[in-house]
This record gives structure tokens, sequence and C-alpha cells, in this order.
């Protein structure tokens, strides 16, 4: 057993991502939260810079072991209330604070003794906790839907963290007409049609183009030159990886106000997978596995079932196959790219052993994945 690394989105009342929520998930024991450190330390190049970044020990009691981390300046450390009785944590606690390290308390209910001097930004409490006289921003966890979310902004959290954003929509029976455009345009470029005829489809549309040059120049895609119109990104990138980049046009068009924590999620799986697979299969796929993991959150983006969704598109099989029946080769990474999203500890690590992948390349490839879709600015 080693650690893995799982993660989930904080969201404001508005729905808007904030921060993201890293589950370090290690064996429990002596020396678990210096496991913890050196892990953190070794994955300091792929550190997601853009949001504030919530570290949970996934269970494991904090001791002076998590102080062998080279803490980043936007992370914060969170300390369990069941830990807070522990000598070695209510230490670990002031050192931490004479260092500059934010903390964050996990598990707040009224009437908790906190230790002298504890100063927490930020609180995660459970929706049916009376959180009365909390002192931070209260955060809510463990929600099951958007309704849950809507009853704990209510009760007074100022926001959430998890996937419930993905329960509880009721999808429609076709595409709007923003969304069939994009399609259109998609199979044209799948088709090698020609360049004035995707250019005389992007015209139809100013505000589509002007989304595809950001995301081209963006620096999660790192050219070297700015990709200044359609023609010159045909010429730079050519027609496959041009692709991937109008699938992103395709995960983006929803206007609903939790769309942007929906896309940041549907991209950071198409790039985990994409990371995962690239010493599976070859390099003419990878932009494939990218689009699997974006297109897996097509139906609540779009609001419209799966195979509606995707009706329309020249995909190829192992595409739809990973999509609509959990099928084919792209499966297992896609199956790997969900589970990377939950604290299951034990089906996260069976799916990286069947996929026959190291935790250190797993953990690497979410946190480039994360660091990729922030790169974008969705919100």
């Amino acid at each position: 057993m080693t650690t893995l690394i799982s993660r989930e989105p904080v969201l404001n009342r508005s729905r808007a991502i904030t921060a993201t929520r890293l589950i370090v998930q290690a064996p429990p024991g002596a020396g678990a939260c210096a496991q913890i450190a050196a892990e953190l330390n070794r994955l300091a190049e792929a550190w997601p810079a853009a949001r504030t970044v919530f570290v949970s020990l996934g269970g494991v009691t904090p001791d002076a072991g998590l102080l062998d981390w080279q803490v980043p300046q936007n992370a914060m450390i969170e300390i369990p209330a069941a830990a807070l009785g522990n000598p070695a944590t209510v230490e670990l606690m002031q050192r931490l604070q004479q260092a500059g390290v934010s903390m964050c308390l996990d598990g707040f209910s009224a009437g908790m003794t906190l230790p002298a001097g504890a100063d927490f930004r930020f609180i995660l409490a459970d929706v049916a906790a009376n959180i009365a006289g909390a002192p931070g921003l209260l955060l809510a966890r463990g929600l099951a839907d958007n309704a849950q979310f809507d009853a704990c902004i209510h009760k007074g959290f100022g926001g959430a963290a998890g996937w419930f954003f993905l329960k509880g929509v009721t999808p429609a029976k076709k595409l709007n007409p923003n969304q069939a455009q994009t399609i259109r345009l998609l199979n044209l470029v799948r088709a090698n049609a020609d360049i004035k005829e995707i250019e005389a489809a992007l015209k139809q549309d100013v505000a589509l183009s002007v989304k595809l040059l950001r995301y081209i120049n963006s620096a999660g895609f790192g050219l070297t030159v700015e990709i200044q119109s359609f023609r010159h990104a045909v010429t730079m990138l050519g027609y496959d990886k041009l692709n991937k980049w109008l699938s992103l046009l395709l995960v983006t068009s929803s206007k609903d106000a939790a769309a942007p924590a929906l896309m940041q999620a549907a991209i950071a799986r198409g790039r985990f997978m994409e990371l995962t697979a690239k010493d599976y299969v070859d390099k003419s796929e990878l932009d494939n596995l990218f689009i699997t993991g974006a297109f897996s959150l097509l139906d609540i983006l779009l609001g419209v079932l799966m195979e509606t969704a995707l009706a329309d598109m020249h995909l190829p099989d192992t595409i739809n196959d990973a999509l609509i029946s959990g099928s084919g080769p792209y499966a297992p990474f896609l199956a790997l790219a969900r589970a990377s999203e939950q604290a299951d500890y034990a089906r996260y690590a069976a799916q990286a052993s069947e996929l026959q992948l190291d935790p250190a390349t797993v953990n690497h490839a979410q946190l480039e994945a994360l660091s990729f879709a922030d790169s974008l600015q969705l919100n």
C-alpha cells in the first residue's frame, strides 16, 4: 500500500470553483505523515498553483512528520477535529502556525473545544452539523446532490467541497442550436473538410472562434508562438490536434451556473486519461483518450442523455464504447479517472494496479491534469 492522491473541487455560493481539495491517502501508522510529506515534495514541480489547495491527510492523524513538506504558499492543511486532543497534532498546529502555514478545521460542530490560539480560515462541516459559533468560513462536505447544496447555503454555509453538482440533473431530449452548431463544426474537422468551409462555420459564431483561440494559446498547450487565426492553427497543429481543441468548445458550451465546475472536471479527466495512457497506446490515440475523458460528463454538461449527445458525432468506436457501455480499451483509463475523484483508496489502488500504473505516475498525472484544466480559466 502506497500514497495515492484523489481530488474534489471546492465551490462557493455561486457554484464557481474557488479551491481544490486534495485527499492524500496513505497507509495509517507510524511514519504515515512523513511518507505523505515525501510524496508531496516529489510532486512540487506539478503542484497546481492557480487556486487555494486544501490538503486532507485522508484519515491519518497529523503529526510532526508533515513538517518535512515544503508547503506551497497556496496550500492549506486540514486538521481533523477528532485529532484536536492528540498532543502530537496540537504541537504540529503550533509549529505550522509559527511557520505561517494556513490550516483548515475538518469536522466542526457547535460546542467543540479548540486549542488556545488556533487560527482556522476555513471550516469543513457536515451539512447536518450544528454550526453555531464556527470560527471561520464554513464549507459543507459529503453532500449528496445539488438540492443539499442549496439547503446548506440557506443554512449559512459559504460553499461546499465535493462532486454533488454531478447529481440530480434531469436530461433533456435534444441539443440546443448552439450545441448542434459546435457538433457540426467538430464533424467538419474530423472529416478533414476544406479550411474555407470550417472558417465559414466558425464565422457564424464569433464567440466560438475567440474561445478556440484562447484555449489554443493557453499556458496548458505550451506553444512558443501565438496562434492568431484558425488557418494559422491548422498550419501549426494539423487537423488531428485541432480535433481535440474543438472538442473543448463542445464541453464548454453550457450556460448553466454550475457549468465551469463541470467543465473543469471534464477537462481534468481528459488530461488525466491522456497522461496515464501515454505509455500504453500509440501516440496517435492520445487525443482520443483526452476526448473520452472530456466527453464523459457531456450528458450532464449538455443536459441530454449520453446517447443523444453522441448520436450526431462521428466518433471512433473506442470512444463510444467507453462512454456508452463502459467497454473497450479506453474504459479502464476512464474508470481510473473516476476513481481518482473519490476517497475510496481500495478501489483507486485496485484500478491503478489493474493498469500496472505505479502510484507515483498516477499522482503526478492527477496534479498535472488539474493544473492543465486551471490554465484554461473556465470560471
